[in-house]
């Protein structure tokens, strides 16, 4: 392993920083904590654009005099200079076809999953925090894109329940980001396990397979739940 102290640049309000975070945690890769505030705007400070993320974002690695920015980015580069410990899960499996298959997913969230449950996190969550007036007609047009992009995911990647993960039998970091992504809209009161119990059990079978960090990660999430949405596990 790399003598360079790894440092990681997050904020648990960040769906792909949670991911990143569950990873390293799951790992045992030593690493430096360094907590990035969105609330109060620091990824946007001159000095964090100029000295750790140029895009003025989180999640963002410092490796040595290297700098790296994008969670899916981050995770590839952490398997090949570092390396991921033998344990109990395989987030990169070495068998290339299963590897294509977490590549496969990781390319389409950004478009899909990711893009619609962000968009509609980010529109009816933030906009009442910003002073921006809520329209019933484009919640209910972000809605609907999110509840398909859902139901595909169901079907396409967890073949409606006969396969227990993405790639296959074992969990990757492809499930470990796309339950983060999904978790991001029970802050705005939209949970996304109703109606949906494939969905459901993928998702709880991901969180108990890296807990006590996965729970670590949502611990910010959870609080801003409204009570209508069920905490973990329920």
């Amino acid at each position: 392993m790399s003598s360079r102290i790894l440092k990681y640049y997050f904020d648990l309000l960040s769906q792909p920083s949670r991911a990143v975070y569950i990873l390293l945690e799951q790992s045992k890769i030593p690493y430096e904590k360094c907590p990035v505030a969105l609330r109060k705007f620091e990824q946007k400070s001159e000095d964090y654009i100029r000295n750790v993320n140029r895009f003025g974002k989180v999640p963002c690695i410092v490796h040595g005099d290297f700098k790296l920015a994008e969670s899916i980015a981050i995770f590839r580069y952490l398997d090949r200079d570092i390396g991921f410990q033998a344990g109990q899960h395989s987030w990169y499996p070495k068998d290339k076809q299963v590897r294509a298959r977490v590549d496969e997913f990781l390319e389409w969230q950004h478009l899909n999953v990711r893009a619609q449950c962000a968009l509609y996190f980010m529109y009816v969550w933030m906009n009442p925090l910003l002073g921006l007036e809520v329209n019933p007609q484009k919640e209910q047009s972000l809605r609907k894109k999110m509840e398909t992009d859902l139901d595909s995911f169901e079907k396409l990647f967890l073949d409606n329940g006969k396969k227990p993960f993405i790639a296959g039998d074992e969990l990757t970091f492809a499930d470990v980001i796309g339950a983060c992504e999904i978790e991001q809209p029970k802050m705005a009161g939209f949970d996304p396990r109703e109606g949906r119990p494939v969905l459901a059990d993928w998702m709880e079978r991901v969180r108990i397979q890296t807990n006590p960090h996965y729970d670590e990660a949502h611990k910010v999430l959870y609080k801003f739940m409204p009570k209508t949405i069920k905490g973990p596990g329920a």
